[in-house]
This record gives C-alpha cells, structure tokens and sequence, in this order.
C-alpha cells in the first residue's frame, strides 16, 4: 500500500465514526448475553422498526455484505429456485459466485445505469414459464437489487413500486441490498424512505460496513418470511457471539439521525468532485447523485492520476479509454478532496 497517496478507493477504508467508538469504548466491559441477545441489540432494533414504521418486522445483525446477501438469498429460495439481478449487481460481479456456492443460479436481466425495469421482470418471467421446457431450468424466485445500485444510482418510488407490484403478481420476493443506504437517505432529492422500503420489500438490509461503523449489516425483514431464522444464521457461520458489538453500533447509527447525517457528508464531498470532473471538461459515465463516482479518461490521463491517487478502474472502453471509479465516505476530509482536484486540474495538460 503506498501511504503517500491519497484514496478514494472506497468506503470502508477508514474505521467507524468517533460516535460509535466512545459508545464501544462506554460498554466495553459490561457482561451481556451473546448472540444478540443483549439490551444494545434489543434496544437498536426498537429504534430501527420506529424509523422504518414497521413495529412487526424482524430485525437480524449480521457482520459483513456478502454474507448477509448469501444468507438471505439462499434462506428464501427454495432448492430449484434462482435469483433475478442485474448484470451489474454486486452479487453477479463482486462477491466471488457467493450465490452460486449456496445452489442458487443469478439470472442476470440488461441494466440501465444499474437499474433493472420492471416491466422487464415480468417479461422474463412470463417467458420462462411458456417455455415448455421450464421444469428443467432454474425458476425465478426473487429479485435482487441495491439502493444505491452498483453505479451509485437511485431507484425513484415510481420504479421500486412497479418492482413490487410486479414480485407480488408474480409471487417473488423483493430483497433490497442497502449495503450504501445511507448515502441513497442523504440525497435530498431520493424519494425512497425507510418506511417505503419496509411496505414493498420483502426484506432489505441496512449497511454499517461501508456507512460509519466498523463492520455489521441490519436485515430487515417481514414477519415470517423465513421461519426460525437464526438458525440459518448460525448454520452458515454468520452469528456472531459478541453480538453486542453490532447492537451498539446500530443503536448509535440510528440516534440523533447519525446515520443520515454519515451519508449527507460524503454526498457533500462527491459533489464538489463531480463539479471540478465537469468543470475540466472530463464526462461522466454515469451522472450518479450519490457517493459513488464515474469518470471517462484516457489510459494516459488515468496512469498520470494513480502516480498521486489511489482509485479503481472500472472497465475499459476501446481504443484507448478507461472509465475509473472514485468513492468518497462518512470520513472524506476536506484536504483529500482538495488534493484530487488539483490533480484532476493538472490532468486536463496531460
């Protein structure tokens, strides 16, 4: 790792917010029971049905993204069933075939800016069941996508409504991975609350990981979606005995809207870099309004910037282009910020 450059790689590169230490630090050595079963626990998911407006859903603490969406996924499915997802989802081109590993296929639909349609769920499934040969293939039993999607874009009410208008005519479940939540909440102009996700998600997740805390995600589920639960969890290795430490976390995540708050500074951030991106006349591969940035360069211009910036490039765009990714967090300083865009100033010589 070069230390002299500055990172916008990603947003869990940094430990947790200065809020959910002290509260760690406060707690550390009371005895409480394990697995979750602690007062912290107890206490963060009665703040997070309050704020979700959903006093029946079940609320389960897992510790990392990956693991909550192979847990929930293959929970759901049944033993013949397979997921709809983008091409671009997270689990179809991140997480290493963690879906596959449980059984279940990804049947992966076109995106638009990482957004699957509704009306093209519906058509798949259609489709898949007047071919005749049906009862030899995968058949859907969920939809998967993220808010913020994988290119930091943003379903609107109208759309996450027709996606699950349609699960339920179809009879899939809708899980929606939230693993950045908190940068979709702190975009003023989202539209898509916790409330709404409760009312027409099936389950959906609450990051921490990427979203102030040190680890820890919060599943969000209907009542009886999937019976005795926890077992599953512990089943698969994902019940963490000290589960405490999650419960802290989330139970400061979600007091005095710190979670929202999180998202609102790297929202801030992002756009004083999309601003300069503009402004030097570079383009914008997709114009997302969240943390997650995408830019079009050339490979020279990209080399010239990684000699003082760290990021990802994100695919390769012929003949000699490349589009990268920058991702600013709950804890980008505005020093770090002020350095990229010098670079970004230097870059439109190059």
């Amino acid at each position: 790792m070069n230390e002299k450059k500055t990172s916008f790689v990603s947003d869990y590169e940094e430990g947790a917010h200065h809020t959910i230490i002290s509260n760690l630090n406060r707690t550390n050595l009371l005895k409480t029971a394990g697995y979750g079963h602690d007062e912290f626990s107890e206490a963060a998911r009665k703040k997070i049905r309050e704020t979700c407006s959903a006093p029946d859903a079940e609320i389960f603490f897992m510790v990392d993204v990956t693991q909550a969406n192979s847990v929930v996924i293959s929970a759901v499915l049944k033993t013949y069933e397979g997921v709809i997802a983008s091409e671009s989802s997270h689990i179809n081109v991140r997480e290493a075939g963690s879906i596959e590993a449980t059984g279940h296929k990804i049947l992966t639909l076109p995106h638009v800016d990482g957004k699957i349609l509704a009306s093209d769920v519906k058509l798949f499934v259609e489709e898949f069941y007047a071919n005749e040969l049906h009862e030899h293939k995968p058949a859907p039993g969920m939809v998967y996508i993220s808010q913020p999607t994988e290119y930091g874009t943003l379903y609107t009410l109208e759309e996450l409504r027709k996606l699950s208008t349609v699960c339920r005519e179809k009879n899939l479940a809708l899980y929606v991975d939230g693993a950045r939540l908190a940068y979709a909440l702190a975009y003023p102009k989202n539209n898509v609350t916790l409330k709404n996700l409760s009312e027409l998600a099936d389950v959906f997740s609450i990051g921490g990981t990427k979203c102030g805390a040190f680890f820890g995600e919060a599943v969000v589920m209907r009542k009886n979606l999937i019976p005795h639960f926890t077992k599953i969890i512990r089943q698969r290795g994902a019940l963490l005995a000290k589960g405490r430490i999650l419960g802290v976390q989330f139970y400061t995540l979600f007091t005095d809207e710190l979670y929202k708050k999180i998202g609102r500074r790297a929202i801030d951030t992002a756009d004083k870099i999309r601003d300069e991106i503009k402004k030097q006349g570079f383009e914008l591969y997709v114009d997302s309004p969240t943390n997650l940035i995408f830019v079009t360069m050339t490979e020279t211009q990209a080399r010239k910037l990684s000699e003082h910036i760290a990021f990802r490039t994100w695919e390769k765009l012929p003949p000699d282009k490349v589009v990268i990714r920058l991702v600013t967090s709950w804890a980008t300083k505005d020093n770090e910020v002020d350095v990229l865009l010098n670079e970004l100033r230097r870059l439109k010589f190059v």
